[in-house]
């Protein structure tokens, strides 16, 4: 087969342990550090300030921390519809902060940042019996994707033996996923409805690449038939479609990385949560679309022939 530039094949077991170790090292760290989990899941109080001026995350969360009052979060935004600029301020309890509490910890921020004109604009107490709702709903709509995309890619690619084909999408498609709980993990970003964001729409831009592998396969297992094993058969298509996987990725993932950047200028860290773990799952389901999809089918089938092969 033409344009076999690369051997992805003979370096398969390389590209298979590099996921495997980050998945070892990131398991390992979360079971000793954690896995920060925002207030949306574990319950608790939001307080919301509108403020003037400049102000210093970190010395809002030293400030607050210092009250002991649990885990604290703080992030800064914008009011949605007008120009106030707002610091959020997160405690995580099963039962919330009393609002006598509240009232304690608003008066000391105001005195503490007397500059900044600091004004209370919401207080909103958060059930975790509503995270696990939502989480538990995203949950479901992603095992539902996986079976709807496996039936699809088993119907649609019958011909090269769809099932297995689709066995090992999934597999790509979780270490996308895995790939986005790590940046998680290391970034000490809290899971959040913005990790499931970014799951569901990674599995929808990750499995097209590796279709479009598996589409490359179909059309030139039609036109060179039993003349190629499937080693050649899969490594000829994944350098056919290297150069349309790469390129649609890397436009992607800049116009990502681009929106990061804005948001860091602005200090929106709600933005910076979503978006960098999005491009590190654009990267990770490129990565997964060229060097596991492809190369783990081929252990499987070269393992289990077709019958009639082996007839």
């Amino acid at each position: 087969m033409e344009n076999n530039k690369f051997d992805f094949l003979k370096n398969k077991k390389i590209f298979f342990i590099i996921p495997i170790v980050i998945a070892v090292i990131t398991i390992a760290t979360a079971l000793i550090i954690g896995v920060p989990v925002d207030i949306e899941f574990r319950g608790g109080t939001m307080l919301t300030y509108s403020y003037t001026g400049t102000i210093d995350v970190n010395a809002v969360k030293a400030k607050v921390e210092s009250m002991n009052l649990g885990t604290v979060g703080v992030t800064t935004g914008s009011a949605f519809g007008s120009d106030l600029e707002t610091v959020q301020v997160s405690f995580a309890s099963d039962k919330g902060l009393t609002a006598d509490v509240q009232a304690g910890v608003t008066e000391d921020l105001q005195k503490e940042f007397a500059d900044n004109s600091l004004t209370l604009v919401n207080s909103q107490d958060v059930k975790p019996s509503a995270g696990f709702s939502f989480f538990l709903k995203c949950f479901v709509a992603v095992m539902f994707s996986f079976l709807l995309l496996i039936i699809y890619i088993a119907v649609r690619f019958k011909n090269i033996g769809g099932w297995s084909a689709g066995a090992f999408a999934l597999v790509a498609l979780a270490n996308d996923v895995f790939m986005v709980f790590a940046t998680f993990v290391f970034m000490r970003l809290p899971i959040d409805a913005n990790f499931m964001a970014v799951i569901l729409t990674i599995l929808g831009y990750s499995i097209n690449n590796t279709i479009v592998l598996y589409d490359r396969v179909r059309e030139n297992r039609k036109l060179y038939g039993k003349k190629l094993t499937i080693d050649e058969l899969v490594n000829g298509s994944i350098n056919q479609s290297l150069s349309r996987s790469i390129k649609t990725t890397v436009t992607t993932a800049i116009a990502v990385l681009s929106m990061c950047v804005v948001a860091l200028i602005c200090g929106v860290e709600s933005i910076v949560s979503f978006v960098f773990p999005m491009f590190i799952g654009l990267i990770a389901g490129c990565y997964s679309s060229i060097f596991i999809a492809g190369p783990a089918w081929t252990v499987w089938k070269n393992a289990h022939p077709d019958k009639k092969k082996t007839a």
